[in-house]
């Protein structure tokens, strides 16, 4: 009879922490599912038809061949840069690893506008380095980065990185035995690598290669800041002219196109996980040391080659962006009495709306990774001690809002927020962009903590609970403090992805919400390419600063809790 009664305590226990999910549920996939209420014609007055023809027009065909050219030649692109650094840092005795790994993580971390507005002071005409070492082409000559070659060079630079950790992650799975049993059989040099390696290899490369498509797919940054100027729309860019140009009339429009943007996106997914399925391996009862390969007299070479790309691809820009943001006037060539700190002082000092953009962001990447880091303790206790149905559905779909690209969400967000009951709107505030932060990056946060918590011993809160102590002295004075140090880490991760997202806030901001992401484009849309660059070049300093600080505390953290420690 006692058993009884304490099982039904338990069950209704469990029942009442499930429920406590459904805000989470909510938040994170709520808009999604307005969206697709949209989309579909659910309660909106939406036709099939009109949607037929918002997908026929020419417009729309063109932006989505563009889309699918710059997406798949950048993924394209990000695999040959991600796999080469992954086979020589995974495989091999290389030195500086983690140094390397840390610079190749740079480029995802910065925000795509800055990507593109460094890149575009490297290059053209009006380019103050190139001008300065007396190399810059004609007045006149065309910027050969206003091109679908252009954006698609840089979406693989950017995106290279989630090909490299995906990689390096599957290729330090195969034991060094397999290797030294086809040496011993005669194997030699490019043999082992084609026919052991390699094959081993290609699951993880695909699952890089799916998820690369996707971001690239969704970025708003990249293909604004060149395919704009030439005229060459994305479905990213077509949906933000769409609402700059008409706003809330052409919402169920937008619907589709974002609908259609997610369907590409899932059948990216779709397809490489149909590559998974049909080339898995099992490795079976081997185990031993992971494969180590020497380089030997070519190591010197090896690591200045890496090196040297990392110069080209991170050095170059960033101080062709710092010289662009020290001179007086765009074009003018820097020299000792051209240099000025006259763009740093207005961009972060005077200007109102840039201070309003850095208090912006700040705000709310910070009440982001707070609220986020007081959601994902609970939930992920929740998810790792009381497994059900519902913890289990929530724990796999948690993943959908940061998956999609980041043009569907905004979208969802608006259709969800606009019209809330009591006549209350939340689009044009903050609050709309906080809960697409929130909704997005709530899986960046939670994966760390459920990671530092599924390492717990549960016989701690066992021994608690027999000593008395509720759930809630036992998740304050046990689970908080050991899972302390991995919350800190993600809210860290959800704060640089968050001070510099663009592609949410560019479609949800309004005057005074304003964001550091859109402040920049907005600058160098207008022509003003020097405060641009002031500002720019002090987000990527904040950036650099804040990764160091990770990276120096990713020893007292638990593995796989810094994305580029490992």
């Amino acid at each position: 009879m006692i058993a009884t009664h304490g099982n039904a305590i338990s069950r209704s226990r469990d029942r009442l922490i499930s429920l406590l999910l459904l805000p989470v549920v909510l938040i994170a996939l709520g808009p999604v599912l307005r969206l697709l209420a949209e989309g579909f014609g659910i309660g909106s007055g939406l036709t099939l038809a009109h949607a037929t023809e918002v997908l026929s027009r020419d417009s729309t065909l063109t932006a989505l061949q563009h889309s699918l050219v710059t997406a798949g030649s950048g993924t394209l692109i990000s695999i040959v840069i991600g796999a080469a650094f992954a086979f020589v840092v995974a495989l091999t005795d290389i030195r500086a690893k983690g140094a390397l790994v840390f610079c190749l993580m740079i480029p995802m971390m910065i925000p795509p506008q800055i990507t593109a507005l460094a890149w575009m002071q490297v290059t053209g005409p009006s380019s103050v380095l190139l001008k300065t070492l007396g190399m810059a082409p004609p007045l006149g000559s065309p910027q050969p980065l206003h091109s679908a070659w252009g954006i698609a060079i840089l979406l693989g630079i950017q995106h290279a990185s989630i090909v490299f950790l995906t990689l390096r992650a599957g290729l330090r799975m195969i034991p060094g035995d397999l290797v030294e049993a086809a040496r011993i059989s005669g194997a030699r040099g490019w043999r082992v690598w084609a026919q052991i390696v390699l094959p081993l290899s290609l699951p993880s490369l695909a699952a890089g290669a799916a998820m690369t498509f996707v971001t690239a797919l969704g970025n708003f940054g990249i293909p604004a800041m060149l395919g704009i100027p030439a005229r060459y729309s994305t479905l990213p860019t077509l949906i933000y002219q769409r609402l700059a140009g008409m706003g809330q009339s052409v919402l169920p429009e937008v619907a589709v196109l974002a609908l259609l943007i997610g369907a590409v996106a899932l059948a990216g997914v779709l397809a490489g996980r149909l590559f998974l399925r049909r080339r898995a391996y099992g490795l079976v009862g081997l185990s031993g040391q992971p494969l180590v390969l020497s380089l030997g007299g070519k190591r010197p070479l090896v690591e200045a080659a890496l090196w040297t790309f990392i110069a080209l691809v991170l050095v170059v820009p960033l101080l062709a962006l710092v010289a662009t943001s020290l001179i007086p006037a765009y074009g003018v060539p820097l020299t000792l009495e051209t240099a000025t700190l006259k763009a740093w002082v207005e961009v972060l000092l005077n200007q109102p709306v840039t201070r309003r953009a850095y208090a912006n962001s700040l705000l709310l990447a910070t009440l982001a990774a707070v609220i986020l880091m007081a959601v994902a303790i609970p939930l992920a206790w929740i998810m790792t001690r009381r497994p059900t149905r519902l913890t289990r559905a929530v724990d796999t779909l948690v993943d959908l809002p940061y998956a999609l690209p980041g043009v569907v969400l905004a979208i969802s967000c608006i259709l969800a927020f606009m019209r809330l009951p009591f006549g209350i709107t939340l689009y044009g505030t903050l609050t709309i962009i906080l809960m697409a932060y929130l909704s997005r990056f709530l899986v960046v946060m939670l994966r760390p903590v459920q990671a530092a918590i599924g390492q717990l011993d549960p016989a701690m809160e066992e021994a608690a609970a027999s000593a008395g102590a509720r759930l809630g002295r036992r998740l304050r004075t046990i689970v908080l403090p050991l899972s302390a140090p991995a919350a800190a880490a993600g809210a860290i991760l959800v704060f640089l992805t968050a001070v510099n997202e663009l592609t949410v806030s560019a479609l949800l901001w309004a005057g005074g919400t304003e964001t550091l992401g859109v402040v920049i484009f907005n600058l160098e849309d207008s022509g003003d390419t020097v405060m641009a660059s002031a500002l720019a070049a002090s987000i990527v300093a904040l950036v650099i600063i804040l990764m160091g600080i990770v990276q120096l505390s990713a020893s007292h953290l638990p593995k796989g809790t810094v994305p580029w420690q490992g």
